[in-house]
């Protein structure tokens, strides 16, 4: 299998590792075995994007990377006196406070992912059997997706001395009057996520090779600049439901060798780079038909979570898809597949052809010309506007 993924993404072409961002939108959107693939076999979708004339429009600006580690930096500096100052304070007042000289902050460096996954394990069985305050910055840990294992890596993670794990996000965005944008805060709840999934198994091993309970706690250390300054502050945020959807959702991905299994034979997203090791030299329409080979799952919201999403959202238009038009849509609208079924669906009884699969019994096909029937009606008692004031008559 290892070797069929190495043909997919080319020769000599390193996999791109999988973050718990982009995990958080794969499991947002199980159904989409294009994504499930790409993800999976390490394929980098933003040059393919690019190399199929449709690149991504989102991403941080190089400022906001820069301010986002220079305000990391702040928050973890002095071996993280103020992050777990802020940590004691919103999610364990009732114990004593770690004392900073105490606090375990053991090196997690190793060589390759693996190296270090297995590096950060250690360190989490050494802090856990220690009994005290632990700070692991940036461990490195696996989860399992479409059958291939990811490499996530967490702000960071402190061990309590009640033998309970905390999962850390520093984000940069401002944390206004003890509020931030609910937007941005469930997209650092999903992420966090990841993270208290992906150490749940290393909780159970921890647990069994101490004999002490070890338990991920499902509340997270949100920390982010206080209103306009550059000041931390934090703030408990509860991920049960995000834990829950994301568990449920990677356990419905598609194994990614039976999606590759399924593909053409000779199927490879190789993008043959030119000298500059950047320019694709691949015709577009060579890769179009590559990734055109296996099935993706439109919605609007890919647009923010996928590199993709332009091309897909560009290929479903003009098959008429009503993905288009947003799953709530998409959902309501039964077996029409197409927008062109929708509106002969919406046109008079026993359209010529007709409409498939339904027809005017179908409950969709039903509510689809009562809607139509409306709008007629609504059209056709419309207020013709007065004369203009230039015409004779007006006051």
């Amino acid at each position: 299998m290892r070797q069929r993924l190495t043909e997919l993404r080319g020769p000599g072409v390193r996999p791109r590792s999988l973050d718990a961002r982009a995990l958080a939108a794969l499991a947002a959107n199980p159904g989409c075995r294009r994504r499930a693939l790409l993800d999976g076999a390490g394929i980098d979708k933003g040059a393919l994007a690019q190399a199929l004339g449709s690149p991504a429009a989102y991403g941080q600006s190089q400022f906001a990377i820069v301010r986002g580690h220079a305000f990391e930096a702040k928050v973890t500096s002095d071996g993280g006196t103020e992050l777990l100052r802020l940590l004691h304070e919103r999610l364990a007042p009732g114990t004593p406070p770690p004392v900073p000289d105490e606090v375990a902050t053991p090196d997690l460096s190793a060589a390759g992912p693996e190296g270090r996954t297995a590096r950060t394990a250690l360190a989490l069985r050494e802090a856990t059997a220690a009994g005290g305050w632990a700070l692991l910055q940036h461990p490195m840990l696996a989860v399992e997706v479409a059958g291939s294992p990811a490499y996530v890596e967490p702000d960071a993670v402190v061990v309590h001395p009640d033998g309970s794990w905390t999962v850390v996000e520093i984000k940069s965005f401002p944390m206004i009057d003890g509020a931030a944008d609910a937007a941005k805060v469930g997209a650092a709840a999903r992420q966090a996520a990841v993270y208290v999934l992906a150490l749940e198994p290393v909780a159970g091993q921890v647990g069994a090779y101490t004999g002490r309970e070890v338990t991920v706690r499902d509340r997270v250390l949100l920390v982010c600049p206080k209103d306009f300054s550059n000041l931390p502050t934090a703030a408990a945020v509860d991920v049960r439901k995000q834990l829950a959807t994301t568990r449920r959702q990677l356990t419905r991905l598609t194994r990614v060798e039976e999606i590759a299994g399924a593909l053409p034979e000779g199927t490879t997203f190789d993008l043959r780079l030119g000298d500059d090791g950047k320019t694709a030299t691949r015709p577009p329409d060579e890769l179009a038909e590559a990734v055109e080979a296996v099935g993706a799952a439109y919605a609007p919201e890919c647009l923010a979570a996928c590199e993709l999403a332009f091309h897909c959202r560009k290929r479903s238009r003009e098959e008429g898809a009503v993905e288009t038009l947003g799953r709530g849509v998409r959902g309501e609208l039964g077996g029409l597949r197409t927008v062109a079924e929708v509106l002969a669906a919406a046109g008079p009884e026993a359209p010529e052809p007709p409409v498939t699969p339904g027809g005017p019994d179908d409950p969709a096909v039903g509510a689809l010309r009562r809607a139509a029937a409306l709008r007629a009606e609504v059209l056709a008692r419309a207020v013709v506007p007065g004369p203009r004031a230039e015409e004779p008559g007006c006051p």
